[in-house]
């Protein structure tokens, strides 16, 4: 992929605009955009196409939203309260695409073979009673932030490869869950690998086994905007999907692929931690940043069967429409996306 520096770009934009009627390119707008996100590492892209002026090359003015939970970006996106986030794909964010509020534009995070991914985690009192392995959820109480969430779906895709039954409970917010599940008011959970870690290295939960282990190549997290961005906006929409893919390779070549070796890795640690584990010192944060990494999505590329496995369930569960088609729900042109 070509980049041009911000005079390049402006002296070919009358050109370019005239050779293809499209919109003039965000660069020359300067436009202001709010971008939902997760304090999670798994959100690095976004981060770091700010702190490196990745979104301001593109001549996007970005400020970051966040929440603390996946449901209420998919709400914020269609009430135009955010621009574009990342998120997990759910039943609510299924629902307003069908009404035609949202597109899935681009993938952010997928567990992937030979990459340390998301955990099932049992509570201290659980394990204690047995449950050391997810054939033992027979029966057990699951945490989730709501009906149709990542949680609920990756819950119920493990517990029927392991022929158990589960009761879910809805907390809302990732914190209530973290809090019940080291309190045993919950018996089980899953979540990326820089939340599980920590969590087991208190002793007040422990790791039981490996989200990738049922549903390898899981679409965790997806790219997502309006519908009305994904049609009307795609000069812009385009500049911020290549913004946040230089965001992600930085992160991919430092955190993965250790490109910049130790020292490369405790910058990009520094630069995380403006965002991730906030209320630490950077020495007790830097671990679980550390330990919580998962290649993103390069490029922000889409696990196609991934998002049809996800929106089957949700129909399955009598979630979502069962009319609901998976064009419906994504804007594939954008991305490449994978099967």
């Amino acid at each position: 992929m070509v980049h041009f520096n911000r005079r390049k770009a402006l002296a070919l934009m009358g050109a370019a605009t005239a050779a293809t009627g499209l919109a003039a390119p965000a660069i020359a707008q300067n436009r202001k955009i709010t971008v939902g996100a997760l304090r999670f590492t798994s959100h690095s892209g976004s981060f770091i196409a700010v702190e490196r002026e990745y979104f301001k090359q593109a001549g996007l003015d970005v400020e970051l939203k966040f929440f603390q939970a996946a449901p209420p970006m998919a709400t914020a996106i269609a009430s135009g309260d955010v621009d574009y986030a990342v998120t997990a794909m759910s039943g609510g964010l299924v629902s307003l695409a069908d009404k035609g509020a949202i597109k899935i534009i681009g993938g952010g995070l997928s567990e992937e073979e030979g990459i340390d991914g998301q955990k099932i985690l049992a509570s201290d009192a659980a394990f204690q009673a047995g449950l050391t392995s997810p054939a033992m959820l027979d029966g057990k109480t699951f945490g989730m932030s709501s009906a149709g969430s990542s949680f609920h779906y990756m819950g119920s895709k493990i517990a029927a490869a392991e022929g158990v039954s589960l009761s879910f409970k809805p907390l809302q917010k990732v914190g209530a869950i973290i809090g019940a599940l080291k309190s045993g008011q919950i018996d089980a959970w899953s979540i990326v690998p820089h939340i599980a870690k920590p969590l087991a290295g208190s002793g007040a939960v422990h790791i039981i086994g490996d989200v990738a282990d049922y549903l390898p190549g899981y679409q965790v997290t997806t790219v997502f905007t309006s519908a009305k961005n994904a049609a009307d906006e795609r000069g812009m929409t385009s500049d911020f999907l290549s913004a946040f893919s230089n965001g992600v390779a930085d992160y991919n070549a430092t955190m993965i692929d250790k490109a910049g070796g130790d020292e490369g890795v405790a910058e990009m640690v520094d630069l995380i931690h403006k965002y991730v584990y906030t209320d630490r010192p950077r020495e007790k944060a830097a671990p679980s940043i550390i330990n919580g990494t998962m290649r993103l999505n390069e490029g922000a590329a889409l696990n196609m069967a991934s998002l049809q496995d996800q929106l089957n369930w949700y129909q399955a569960e009598d979630l979502v429409g069962a009319d609901i088609t998976i064009d419906t729900v994504v804007d594939s042109s954008y991305v490449k996306t994978l099967s």
